[in-house]
């Protein structure tokens, strides 16, 4: 992302899903010279008439200082009649020392692409992204004030 922050500048992360309900990873932040734990445990499967849950853990939201982790409980659910799927979290900040309410929706548009308004629990982002196969790659417009951009990989 471009920004005089040195955190956000560049981010790297790995994950590996170690049971079908329990994913764990680090975040590896090369300016700030960071490493931070990533986890989610799903605790609930989407299903006709109930939304995902999950549980988890990273770094707190862009723009957060070194070492300050956020705790998130997050529901999810793709609407039947409509090609959108939004979320809501009940999420922790260190950063803030308080509780806040990220929210959000990711909307297909279609051949791949989506975008995904959403509001992190203290400012508002916008992403496009587009998705083939494993891969996606990601055009962000953070805090509605700097673009940045993301891609990411499955094996």
């Amino acid at each position: 992302m471009d920004t005089e922050l040195d955190r956000p500048r560049w981010r790297s992360t790995a994950n590996v899903r170690l049971l079908h309900t329990l994913q764990v990873g680090v975040e590896y932040n090369p300016v700030a010279g960071e490493i931070a734990p990533l986890a989610t445990w799903f605790l609930m499967t989407e299903g006709p008439s109930r939304p995902a849950v999950f549980l988890g853990t990273s770094s707190d939201r862009i723009g957060s200082p070194e070492g300050k982790q956020a705790t998130y409980l997050t529901a999810a659910k793709q609407l039947p009649w409509y090609p959108i799927a939004p979320y809501v979290s009940l999420n922790y900040s260190e950063w803030d020392d308080r509780f806040n309410v990220p929210f959000g929706a990711n909307a297909w548009i279609g051949a791949g692409f989506s975008v995904q308004p959403m509001y992190d629990g203290d400012r508002g982002h916008l992403v496009l992204n587009y998705a083939a196969g494993r891969c996606s790659a990601s055009l962000l417009y953070v805090w509605f004030e700097k673009f940045g951009a993301a891609v990411s990989a499955g094996f």
